[in-house]
């Protein structure tokens, strides 16, 4: 049998449960060159705007519910108009992202009425809606890159915000600075009806996952599943099929999952990279998913491009 050939031939909608690509918002990249109507945006009533304090969101309380976005009044502390991200329109209102001194944080989480979380927590544990989910790991990664990008690369001297937070500029030597993305391949390596899954130090206890790593310079998508299987594995793979992808706001990655088709079986592990690695058959990697493996092996959360990937190939349908 083919080792793709349990795949579908053009892959469905992500699920739900996956988290950040649910995204709905109209990004109006166009606007972002009219700095008089982003600012007239901002200060008009029907603005709204997701808060950010150091690595977590802000949110407000509202009966059992939590809600995402403030009015500018409602922003829970102080923070500089020229320094809000315009992340486009939401339901059809202009939309900021706005990140407060980190100084602030635990008093923010004394405040009964808020709700200060981790944006990783807030999906993994679906408190906010997939769409609003979008539009945060979009403004998470624009804010944490303002905070990163205070200073010029090219001479050193301070940096200020411009195009609606999606430029900063030098007015000392004049060098435009653009946010980026980190590409990352997420990769599940199969043969027949068995997979690679490994486990990092760092890993909830007993949770085993799909091998990643970054794109480097000048590679190939592909050739960077192939170079980081070999390098974490010692596997060698061939063909390599793209699946699904996942915008990673931590800070600012892009996961891209893909089946890779192994052409060698034995492994050595990368004791660096990974604590443990090895084959799983599908009625294990089926056991791990529905929580009855006898050694109460599991796999990442649903939010996880990796959770998306081996369901896939147990043959679960999201």
């Amino acid at each position: 049998m083919n080792d793709f050939d349990w795949l579908p031939l053009q892959e469905a909608d992500a699920p739900k449960t996956l988290g950040f690509v649910h995204g709905t918002h109209d990004r109006a990249a166009h606007l972002r060159y009219h700095p008089d109507q982003i600012a007239e945006f901002q200060a008009g009533n029907s603005a709204r705007f997701l808060t950010f304090c150091g690595e977590s969101a802000v949110l407000a309380r509202q009966g059992e519910t939590l809600e995402a976005w403030f009015r500018a009044g409602d922003v829970p502390a102080r923070f500089d108009p020229a320094d809000a991200v315009f992340l486009g329109f939401c339901d059809q209102q202009p939309a900021f992202a706005v990140a407060l001194d980190a100084s602030l944080e635990e008093s923010l989480k004394a405040d009964a009425a808020l709700s200060v979380v981790g944006v990783r927590q807030a999906a993994l544990e679906r408190q906010v809606s997939a769409e609003v989910l979008g539009a945060m790991a979009q403004g998470k990664a624009m804010t944490a890159w303002h905070l990163r990008h205070r200073f010029c690369a090219n001479c050193g001297s301070p940096t200020v915000s411009a195009q609606g937070g999606w430029r900063r500029d030098c007015k000392a030597c004049e060098a435009q600075h653009f946010p980026r993305t980190d590409p990352v391949v997420i990769m599940l390596i199969v043969h027949e009806d068995r997979c690679v899954l490994g486990r990092q130090q760092r890993f909830v206890p007993n949770v085993y996952s799909t091998l990643a790593g970054f794109v480097e310079p000048g590679e190939t998508i592909e050739a960077a599943v192939r170079r980081e299987t070999f390098e974490e594995a010692g596997i060698r793979t061939g063909r390599v099929r793209l699946v699904a992808n996942q915008p990673w706001p931590f800070p600012m990655s892009l996961m891209i999952g893909a089946f890779a088709e192994a052409t060698s079986f034995d492994i050595t592990i990368d004791t660096d990279e990974l604590e443990d690695c090895r084959w799983f058959s599908r009625d294990e990697v089926l056991s791990m998913i529905e929580k009855r493996h006898p050694a109460g092996l599991m796999i990442p959360p649903r939010m996880a491009i990796a959770n998306h990937l081996i369901r896939l190939f147990a043959g679960l349908k999201d």
